[in-house]
């Protein structure tokens, strides 16, 4: 991904709110994807093994409704953090530009918050600990996603998207198996926020970040226009509406899917605490090789054929497909064909749906804080899918179903779980139908 470098350089681009035409070098595409793998690991080793660990160490017989009420915290800071921080990252008027300094801030309060997790040894820290990775990963987040419609065209951000595709992937396997790798949950947490900051500094010192010049500094901060900015009328931009609603279904298809996998792994197939995180990384892995073997080709597929909704629409119901395989095969090669399923479809979504997303924001000058906004589909989720999880299983249990079964019979609990999972992403997928502006 090459261009002419004197058109490329940030010191020539004549307005930070321009839309791009010019693809950025290949370097700065890898430094970004570096800068991703970390702050995805900061999210995902926490979620996928070390806070589930965390949650049994402080207390084995509640470990569920911990780790649902941290994850549900977690989550609800997200969703408030991730469009704040991106409104202010547009308002931002430093010379370093309007989305370093809050990448720098962002990596730098994460590895400081998941330092804290390392030493929590009650609920209340360890709740106030992952609330600050999650405020200030989220702040890195709204500022990176915004750097691809800043600096990318439009005909380019499906394969950019499927590169941030595959270095999400990395970053959930990397903090998986680091978690995994590390032996204690206290290493797990350190290694996991020296990565995070060793993989940031590149792209930081290259950053080409462009200033908002003098006549397109917004107007003097008011506290009542800020928060009604975060309201975009459905009426006035009806696609950015179905963008946000397919985006938060089929998210939470993947949260409901994700966040009892380890519980899974131990109480439905019946495999050991150590086998099972092992069980867990291996199908993370399976699931991001599948993702990276899909990402950037239909991406790239999708910005030469100029389509996206047909990309949306099938990656939603296959993705959606694997919890349908947890729900009905209850076994450990089932749940390995479901992770490849899970990898393929999501691999084409999480390209496609950015590139698409990026088409119907509703303008240039708010555009960390819109995605901030789409954002809150991807959060949102978190915060209902640990209740919506518990509250399930916990009915199926009252109703006399069967929750636990050590891999000896067929978890009832669990089948609705599932099965709940898969509707909402075939509902995802149909509503994508209904976005209008975009092929």
């Amino acid at each position: 991904m090459t261009t002419d470098a004197g058109a490329s350089e940030p010191g020539l681009r004549r307005s930070a709110l321009a839309e791009p035409l010019d693809t950025p070098p290949v370097r700065w595409v890898a430094f970004l994807t570096l800068a991703s793998i970390g702050l995805w690991a900061g999210f995902f080793g926490p979620i996928q093994v070390l806070l589930a660990q965390q949650a049994e160490a402080i207390d084995e017989e509640s470990k569920k409704q911990i780790l649902a009420v941290v994850l549900g915290l977690g989550a609800a800071t997200s969703v408030v953090c991730n469009p704040v921080f991106g409104a202010f990252s547009d308002r931002t008027r430093l010379r370093l530009g309007r989305r370093l300094p809050w990448v720098i801030g962002g990596a730098a309060g994460g590895a400081l918050s998941l330092l804290l997790l390392s030493v929590a040894d009650s609920v209340v820290v360890m709740a106030i600990g992952w609330c600050g990775v999650q405020a200030t990963l989220n702040a890195m987040l709204a500022a990176v996603t915004a750097t691809v419609p800043d600096q990318v065209p439009v005909g380019r951000r499906g394969t950019v998207g499927g590169v941030l595709a595959i270095a999400q992937t990395l970053g959930v396997i990397g903090g998986t198996g680091i978690a995994a790798a590390t032996g204690s949950i206290a290493a797990g947490y350190t290694v996991t926020a020296v990565v995070l900051i060793v993989l940031t500094i590149p792209w930081c010192l290259d950053a080409r970040d462009v200033p908002l010049a003098p006549d397109e500094r917004p107007a003097p901060f008011e506290w009542g226009s800020f928060l009604r900015g975060f309201w975009i009328s459905p009426r006035t931009h009806p696609d950015f509406a179905w963008a946000w609603t397919t985006r938060f279904l089929v998210n939470l298809c993947n949260a409901l899917g994700l966040l009892y996998l380890l519980y899974y792994m131990q109480d439905v197939l019946g495999f050991a605490e150590d086998d099972a995180d092992e069980r867990v990384f291996l199908l993370t892995a399976i699931y991001g090789i599948t993702v990276m073997a899909t990402a950037v080709a239909f991406g790239a597929w999708s910005d030469r054929i100029g389509k996206r909704k047909v990309f949306v629409i099938w990656s939603g119901i296959v993705a959606g497909s694997a919890t349908l395989m947890l729900a009905i095969v209850q076994s450990w090669p089932a749940a390995v064909a479901a992770a490849v399923l899970m990898g393929v479809g999501y691999g084409i979504y999480v390209s496609v749906d950015f590139a698409l997303i990026t088409q119907v924001l509703p303008g240039a000058e708010d555009r960390a804080k819109d995605l901030g906004v789409i954002n809150i589909a991807n959060a949102l989720p978190q915060v209902f899918a640990p209740g919506i999880a518990a509250l399930i299983l916990i009915l199926v249990e009252s109703l006399g179903g069967v929750t636990e079964t050590d891999g000896d019979g067929f978890s009832v609990g669990y089948c609705v779980l599932y099965l709940s999972a898969f509707t909402v992403a075939v509902l995802g997928s149909i509503f994508v139908t209904r976005i209008r502006s975009v092929p």
